[in-house]
């Protein structure tokens, strides 16, 4: 989805100064590096919510007009029997 570029040198760098040895340092690189194929963005986050969602919203609006219908039709009643 989203990728973040950074100098994995630079980061490879930066873990040996603060003590990893070169293969934790490559390591945690790589995990970092493949990680970022799971980052998503906000709109990516949003679009995959709308395309959940939209059955739902599909469902409640055949549940609005069905209730109106009912409240219509139980509205025609109480008056049918009044008039």
């Amino acid at each position: 989805m989203s990728t973040i570029t950074f100098d994995t040198h630079d980061f490879v760098t930066k873990m040996k100064e603060a003590g990893f040895d070169e293969k934790q340092a490559e390591a945690v690189v790589r995990v970092v590096s493949a990680s970022q194929s799971e980052l998503i963005t906000n709109i990516h986050f949003d679009m995959k919510i709308e395309k959940e969602l939209a059955p739902i919203k599909a469902e409640l609006l055949v549940i609005k007009w069905m209730m109106g219908v009912l409240i219509a039709i139980a509205i025609a009643n109480f008056a049918k029997q009044f008039f």
